[in-house]
């Protein structure tokens, strides 16, 4: 809290006056006042934080999750290379599709291929979204 949303205050009758602050009396600190848009705005600008954070945390567990999953496939029993490539294909789309909103010209983009490439691997996985 900043000085300047803070006033040091003591009661004196029903009313409170600003005074200085003195060295052996209690001081209760009291917060300006601010206009209710005001922290309505405060509270929306946090939630969308939070959410990006999430979202950002739920993609990092998805490709921790991914790679943890790769750690563990047994070479001696052979790896189907096209089914892993597949479905590790299939899960970046969805990411990108997910981050975009839907959005195949943006995820396109994003995942650095042509449109009409990422919309014929949409296709070809069956991907829905």
């Amino acid at each position: 809290m900043n000085a300047e949303r803070a006033a040091a205050t003591e009661p004196v009758g029903k009313r409170r006056v600003r005074k200085s602050l003195p060295s052996s009396a209690p001081v209760q600190l009291r917060i300006a006042e601010r206009t209710a848009p005001d922290r309505v705005q405060h509270l929306v600008n946090m939630a969308l934080s939070l959410l990006e954070e999430a979202e950002t945390l739920a993609r990092d567990k998805a490709f921790t999750d991914e790679s943890i999953r790769l750690r563990t496939l047994d070479p001696a029993q052979g790896i189907d290379l096209y089914g892993e490539l597949a479905r590790f294909e299939t899960g970046l789309i969805k990411l990108a599709l997910e981050h975009t909103g839907g959005n195949q010209a943006k995820a396109a983009k994003l995942l650095h291929l042509k449109p009409t490439t990422l919309n014929s691997k949409i296709k070809l996985y069956s991907i829905e979204y």
